[in-house]
């Protein structure tokens, strides 16, 4: 374990060594988005209020609840990990430090959850647009100081798992109707 949480350490302070001046309020806004979930919340609301992408809007939705639950109700209090900015001698902290836990990300595992179904059910550019601001957001969580790579690395992993549910489970619905309807 001590190893992992080296490889880790060691990857933030890198990170950090790469910070520039011109390039700090381009992260810390893409972090901001994810504050909340504010941005897949509002693209969940413009999918559901499009007749022809309600449902990959209530895909979205799903696939958000579904990574909120096992990232927010069940990781976060089960694993209790520090933040790094906490315990990582020398890791300067960007943004206001964050009142839950660190382990996993939760902005990573939103973005992912959304991206997911967007890659899957939308058209490239749309779905490729989104999944590339997911990449964007899950590295700034890194770059301002806020989170391990190992706990983005487990929100993606749990958003992606999420959305790849959230997809299964609509897609078996439709087709319940479907045959109910035939």
């Amino acid at each position: 374990m001590e190893f992992f949480y080296q490889i880790d350490s060691w990857i933030l302070m890198w990170i950090q060594s790469l910070r520039q001046d011109w390039m700090t309020p381009f992260w810390k806004t893409i972090t901001l988005l994810g504050n909340a979930g504010y941005i897949w919340i509002l693209l969940t609301v413009y999918l559901l209020l499009r007749p022809q992408l309600q449902k990959i809007g209530a895909t979205v939705l799903l696939a958000l609840l579904f990574g909120a639950l096992v990232t927010n109700v069940l990781f976060k209090p089960l694993f209790a990990r520090i933040r790094p900015y906490e315990v990582i001698d020398g890791l300067v902290l960007l943004v206001n430090k964050q009142s839950d836990y660190s382990f996993p990300s939760g902005h990573s595992c939103a973005a992912f959850a959304a991206a997911t179904v967007c890659w899957k059910m939308l058209p490239r550019p749309y779905g490729g647009s989104i999944l590339l601001l997911a990449a964007l957001m899950a590295f700034s969580r890194l770059y301002v100081g806020v989170h391990y790579p190992s706990d983005v690395l487990g929100g993606i992993l749990i958003g992606t798992a999420a959305g790849l549910a959230a997809m299964k489970l609509i897609h078996g619905i439709s087709r319940k109707k479907t045959l109910e309807k035939g």
